[in-house]
């Protein structure tokens, strides 16, 4: 199970109230987006569902499709237990139907759903996989395993209870060999100072499509919290390795997360997005420039970046962040290479970006 049952929420509260206080224009509002990564879910601290998500889709920015990304949501309470996150499967494919029916608006939300499989299984994720694609045909793109683990509690900021060193677990490879014979992605979540054991993963396993969550995971909290710079060169050699990985990807979100350190979730008023822009743009500059614009891509990572700004101030932020590219790259880090990495031949086609 990716996400441990009961486990308290690691990330920033939703205040509805607090984020009201502050709202701004669209900025470019003809740019097509496909936002990368998202979930939606029913918990104790907060309800995210279709509905919940419309409203921020519809906030103003061109969100043409959407892509879901596991997140423990609606398992099965019954059967076995590596079957049981064929559930949240079942729970997005039924959300993408009421999407693509249109009677929604035009927007396609869940039109990549990434699921859970546990890779310990090893050669036994195999029949998990068939089955998450049976329920989700081409929507399902493969799954996420969350591998964030640091060995100080006080660093770590996600409800995933991974054991250390996963990546490098024998039963663990034979999972991700599953994976790339039935040609499905692999996306996992990994701190700064496991980036080392992301790359070994990408040389050693050459034809699996790793897409890297989060940035790569720069830690601003606990022992990283007076150290930003030194974080930051040390994620960023990280990141250069990285790259160097031709099979790899990498999503530039979660930068709103507690674990990043920012602190905006926390603050008196919400954010503007040119607030974000300023702390965001060294971390999502990088990436872009070793990944490239065809290698990376952005997703709102909601409702997790709700607890510090709203989806319109993120998608503004993510704008101004990459205001001076071309308007080649602009659709490529917006829709193109995420239409791309999860084959989205459906996605209605965008209109002409802004001049």
């Amino acid at each position: 199970m990716s996400i441990a049952p009961g486990a308290p929420s690691p990330h920033f509260a939703v205040r509805p109230d607090w984020l009201a206080r502050h709202d701004e224009p669209v900025l470019e509002p003809n740019v097509a987006i496909v936002d990368a990564h998202h979930h939606l879910w029913d918990r104790p601290e907060n309800r995210y569902l279709f509905f919940d998500f419309l409203d921020d889709v519809n906030s103003g920015h061109d969100i043409r499709a959407t892509v879901f990304m596991e997140c423990g949501a609606m398992y099965r309470s019954e059967g076995r237990a590596e079957l049981r996150p064929l559930g949240e499967t079942e729970f997005a494919t039924g959300v993408a139907a009421l999407s693509a029916s249109g009677a929604y608006g035009d927007t396609r939300v869940c039109a990549a759903i990434a699921g859970f499989g546990d890779l310990l299984l090893g050669d036994r994720i195999a029949p998990v996989l068939e089955r998450h694609r049976v329920i989700a045909g081409e929507r399902f793109c493969g799954i996420r395993h969350i591998a964030a683990w640091h060995a100080d509690p006080a660093a770590r900021g996600s409800m995933a209870t991974p054991p250390p060193g996963l990546l490098g677990e024998a039963q663990a490879r034979r999972g991700l060999r599953e994976l790339t014979r039935l040609g499905l992605n692999f996306e996992t979540f990994v701190y700064h100072t496991q980036l080392g054991e992301l790359t070994a993963l990408a040389r050693d396993c050459p034809d699996l499509i790793i897409v890297a969550n989060h940035l790569g995971g720069p830690i601003g909290i606990g022992p990283y919290a007076a150290k930003r710079d030194e974080v930051f060169r040390h994620w960023r050699e990280g990141i250069r390795d990285l790259a160097r990985c031709p099979n790899v990807r990498i999503k530039l979100t979660g930068l709103g997360m507690r674990v990043m350190g920012f602190g905006f979730g926390a603050g008196e008023r919400p954010p503007s997005s040119a607030e974000l822009a300023a702390a965001w743009a060294p971390y999502v500059e990088t990436a872009v420039e070793v990944f490239g614009v065809s290698r990376a891509l952005f997703g709102s990572n909601f409702p997790v970046e709700k607890g510090s700004c709203s989806y319109r101030v993120l998608w503004n932020a993510f704008k101004r962040i990459v205001a001076g590219a071309s308007r080649d790259e602009k659709t490529a880090l917006f829709s193109g290479t995420a239409s791309d990495l999860y084959r989205l031949t459906a996605v209605p086609a965008p209109n002409p970006m802004d001049a």
